[in-house]
């Protein structure tokens, strides 16, 4: 049985290669998903669907578009990682964590202590918290043990 696992959050380090061929190495039968990780991309989702007078637009479109792929692969997740890193505020990681909550789909956390405090609530709601993509892969390991 293949197991599906979302990979949300953060989109300007390696961290999602680091658990796809941590999980490879250790012959787990993942199917690894995510959201757009191209910013310009993800950006331009919505301009297909005609010019909009304000920057407030063209977001609002392109959100809806990111939207759509977003819902879709976390309804089809078995689990999520929501990975939140150290620049940027990833509003749209803590959505993300909060759709997981909201549906009870098991989510894991992964961020560095220092915004511990920040993320309370976030991680009060995961399943686990890890700080590194190879305590991901552990989890996934165990999780997946026959």
């Amino acid at each position: 049985m293949t197991y599906t696992v979302y990979l949300s959050g953060e989109i300007h380090t390696d961290w999602r290669e680091q658990i796809a061929q941590g999980a490879k190495a250790v012959g787990l039968d993942i199917n690894f998903t995510s959201p757009v990780t191209d910013h310009d991309a993800s950006d331009a989702a919505g301009d297909h669907l005609g010019p909009a007078s304000e920057g407030f637009w063209r977001d609002h479109k392109s959100s809806k578009i990111n939207a759509i792929r977003t819902r879709t692969l976390i309804e089809q997740a078995d689990l999520v990682v929501v990975r939140f890193g150290d620049k940027y505020k990833q509003w749209n990681a803590a959505f993300d964590a909060g759709f997981c909550a909201a549906l009870g789909k098991p989510y894991v956390t992964l961020h560095a202590e220092d915004i511990i405090h920040p993320l309370k609530e976030v991680d009060a709601s995961a399943q686990a918290w890890a700080t590194t993509p190879e305590q991901i892969v552990e989890i996934l390991r165990y999780t997946l043990k026959a």
